[in-house]
Order: structure tokens, then C-alpha cells, then sequence
């Protein structure tokens, strides 16, 4: 039986045209391949918003769709350490290549995770290699690469699509796959994916598994998240007193909905601002969720800690 592409890659921009945001990096990876050179890059920016996407999308463009012997992805996370670099990085970087292009690119994935003796080596290899070979390193954070990188390196810093931007996406694999998609489930898939295109895509195919007709409900059940309104209910009632219904609020979020501490957290955290509350209460709640945050990463049980956020924000008291 033939398996299909996971919708990530069946619906992976082919080219740089095709590429949805990220308006002014894509129109000077455009320029570069117009004129078929290019620096060393670093594509910084959090998971999932398009840094894998541009690079294949590049090279795509520049070798015709041809690239073997042209481009190879590595994953540094894989292998954080020298040896990847002395293996297979400089292995590559010093084959002669047999395409049309003179130059070969090497896309390192998460190569933040590198440690510090192999992006040495890895800043010795790329100026070696820097007449055939260009390197394109991602990362989730640029401040983790040294520094010598970096001053050889343009550093692209890309941006979380916007609201409008992750609706493309949606209607582009809602035409695709014949799906049933209306504002209500769009609006669950751009808040659970919490600015990850990659989440949302993967959200979207587990509910479409289940039915062509992509509900809310479907999306927070398959993400294993709350309704925003859920995570307000319980804050509220803390604030007000209410310790009884927000544990109540709390076990449905725990039993029913299968959230861990620190997805509840995190939620709890971007709906301080939907309470209703003045900002002194509001930035005490804040300090609580992140001593919370606190105690659960290292540890502590995660009930108690939990509960014990609640109490005090029904101990905070508004200014006065």
C-alpha cells in the first residue's frame, strides 16, 4: 500500500515564489539567485515559520529541481559534536560537484546545537571550502552561534506569520484536500499552533483523518489544548475567590483536555490579558505563573504546584 506525504512536505513550497511571508528575505534570496551567487547565511528564527522551506526552496530554483550533488540537509541536533563536521560536512563540501551550479550548499538544520568545538571546525571548513561551497545554517537562536560564524554569515532573522498569512496556508490545503474549514476551526488552528506552521499543518491533517469537516472542537481535542475561554474561566475565578470552581477548572483541563502543567502555563500566560483584571493584578498573576513555571521544570509535583498558583492569585489584591 502506497503511503502519502505527511502534508508538511506534500505541501512544502517548491520555490521561492510559492512561499508564504517572510516578504523580504524571499525577495533578496530572489536577487541572489538572479545573479547565481551568494553568501554564507544563518536563518534565525523560532520552529516551524519557514527557514527549512527557503533553504530547499533556494536551492530548488538554483539547480532546477536537480539536487543531488548540489545540496545536503544535515540536522546538528542529530550530532552536536567535531565529528560531524569532520565527517560528513567536510566530505561534502570538498567533492567536486557534477551539476550545472559551481556552487554546492551545505544546509545545516539547528546548528545552534552544536557545541562550541565543532563550530570552530566548522568555521575552519567553511573558509576552506568557501570558493565551491556555501553554508545555510538555522537556528532557533543566533546568540547560540559563535561569533567568528556569524561575521562570515549574512544573518536572515525570520519572523512568526501573521494571522492573514497562516489563513493562506489553511486555504491552500483546504482546496487541495476538499476539506470543510470555517472561521471558527481557522481561528482554533492559528491559536493552538501558536505561531508554528509546521503544528498547524499536522493539527490540520489528524483532523482531517477523522472527518473532511474540520470542526473547533476537533482541533482542541487533537491538539491537546484548552479553549481560550477555559483557561479565563479558571483564572477569574481564582481572582474572585472561587478556589472550588477553579480547581474544578483545573481537573478539566488536566483529565479532560490531557494538558501537563506547562501547557496549561504557557496558556495561562497569554490569556492574563483576556481576564478583565487591572494591570497590578495582572502582573502579579504573571510573576505566579512563572515562579510556578519555576518549580514545575524542576520537578515539583505538578498538581500541587498548580493549585498553589491558584491560591495565590486569589491572595493578590488590586492597587490602590
Amino acid at each position: 500500500m502506497r503511503m502519502d506525504l505527511p502534508w508538511t512536505e506534500k505541501y512544502r513550497p517548491k520555490s521561492l515564489k510559492e512561499v508564504i511571508g517572510q516578504k523580504l528575505i524571499v525577495d533578496r534570496l530572489s536577487s541572489f539567485v538572479a545573479k547565481g551567487n551568494f553568501p554564507n547565511m544563518i536563518f534565525a528564527g523560532p520552529p516551524g515559520i519557514g527557514k527549512t522551506t527557503c533553504a530547499v526552496a533556494l536551492a530548488n530554483e538554483l539547480y532546477k529541481d536537480n539536487l543531488e550533488g548540489a545540496f545536503r540537509e544535515l540536522n546538528a541536533s542529530d550530532e552536536r559534536g567535531i565529528d560531524v563536521i569532520r565527517g560528513a560536512v567536510k566530505e561534502f563540501a570538498k567533492t567536486i560537484s557534477v551539476t550545472h551550479a559551481p556552487i554546492k550548499i551545505i544546509f545545516l538544520d539547528e546548528a545552534d546545537a552544536l557545541t562550541a568545538d565543532a563550530q570552530h571546525a566548522l568555521r575552519r571548513t567553511m573558509e576552506m571550502f568557501a570558493a565551491e561551497t556555501r553554508f545555510i545554517l538555522s537556528a532557533n537562536y543566533a546568540s547560540k552561534i559563535i561569533e567568528p560564524i556569524q561575521s562570515r554569515c549574512v544573518v536572515f532573522r525570520f519572523k512568526p506569520l501573521v494571522e492573514a498569512e497562516m489563513k493562506q496556508y489553511i486555504t491552500r490545503i483546504k482546496d487541495g484536500e476538499n476539506l470543510e474549514i470555517d472561521d471558527k476551526a481557522a481561528n482554533a488552528l492559528i491559536y493552538v499552533s501558536d505561531g508554528d506552521l509546521r503544528k498547524l499543518i499536522n493539527v490540520l491533517q489528524s483532523a482531517a483523518i477523522q472527518s473532511r469537516k474540520i470542526t473547533d472542537s476537533s482541533v482542541y481535542d487533537i491538539a491537546a489544548r484548552a479553549r481560550p475561554d477555559e483557561v479565563v474561566a479558571m483564572l477569574r475565578c481564582a481572582v474572585s475567590g472561587d478556589m472550588t470552581t477553579a480547581r474544578s477548572e483545573l481537573d478539566k483541563l488536566m483529565i479532560m483536555h490531557g494538558m501537563s502543567a506547562e501547557d496549561i502555563l504557557m496558556q495561562c500566560y497569554r490569556e492574563v490579558q483576556n481576564i478583565g483584571i487591572d494591570e497590578h493584578m495582572k502582573l502579579g498573576i504573571i510573576k505566579e505563573i512563572g515562579e510556578c513555571n519555576f518549580r514545575v521544570v524542576e520537578g515539583a509535583n505538578e498538581r500541587i504546584q498548580l493549585e498553589a498558583m491558584l491560591a495565590s492569585v486569589a491572595l493578590l489584591k488590586p492597587a490602590h
